[in-house]
C-alpha cells in the first residue's frame, strides 16, 4: 500500500518550519513518517529550515536530469524536493513534505493520496515573526506579506492549522493529523 504524502504550504512566517520541526520530535522513533529535505538555492546558515543549499547551476542540473518529484520558484530561490519521495510512498512511509501554495494550485492539487496541510497564522503574528527572523529586509518582508493573502487553497481535503499560540499547540495538531492517516496497517500512537 502507497504511503500518503503530506504537502504542507502557508504563508512567510506562518512557521512551518517550527512547527514540521516540533511535530517531528514528538513523534515516536517507530512512526512510519518521514520529513523530505527541499533543495533550495539559497546559503544553509541563513537560518529556517535545514535544507540542501545548491548553487543555481546545480539546481538546473538536477531538474533537468529529473531529480526532483516537484520544483518552483518563489522569493526568488529555487525550491525541489526529491524524487526519492516516491521510493519513500511506496515503501509504505508517510511522507511530510514543505511545499508552496502556488505549487499546489498549478499542480491541480498533486494526487488523490495528496494530503494538504494549510499552516498560517494572523496578519499580524506573520509580519511580527518575518521582522523577528532577520532573513529578509523591510521591502522583501513587505513583498512576503503581499504575498499571504495572494492564494486562496479550496481543497475539500485541505486541514487548516493556525499558528498563533505556543508551537506545542501546533505541532500536536499536526501529529494528530498524521495519527489519523492509515500507514499499511501500522499503527501510530503517542509516546
Amino acid at each position: 500500500m502507497e504511503g500518503s504524502l503530506v504537502y504542507v504550504m502557508g504563508p512567510s512566517g506562518a512557521g512551518k518550519d517550527s512547527v514540521l520541526s516540533r511535530a517531528r520530535a514528538l513523534l515516536p522513533p517507530e512512526a512510519p513518517v518521514v520529513f523530505a529535505h527541499r533543495y533550495i538555492t539559497r546559503p544553509a546558515d541563513t537560518g529556517g529550515e535545514n535544507h540542501v543549499a545548491v548553487t543555481r547551476a546545480e539546481f538546473a542540473m538536477r531538474r533537468a536530469h529529473g531529480l526532483f518529484a516537484y520544483h518552483w520558484g518563489a522569493h526568488g530561490n529555487d525550491y525541489g524536493v526529491g524524487r526519492e519521495i516516491h521510493d519513500w510512498r511506496a515503501a509504505g512511509l508517510t511522507v511530510v513534505v514543505s511545499g508552496s501554495r502556488d505549487h499546489f494550485l498549478r499542480t491541480g492539487g498533486l494526487d488523490s493520496q495528496a494530503r494538504p496541510v494549510l499552516i498560517t497564522a494572523p496578519a499580524d503574528r506573520l509580519k511580527q515573526r518575518l521582522a523577528g527572523r532577520g532573513r529578509e529586509n523591510a521591502a522583501e518582508a513587505a513583498k512576503r506579506l503581499e504575498r499571504a493573502e495572494a492564494y486562496e487553497i479550496a481543497d475539500p481535503r485541505l486541514v487548516t492549522i493556525v499558528n498563533d499560540g505556543t508551537l506545542d499547540k501546533a505541532a500536536e495538531a499536526f501529529v494528530r493529523l498524521l495519527a489519523r492517516l492509515e500507514w499499511s496497517g501500522a499503527s501510530l500512537r503517542r509516546a
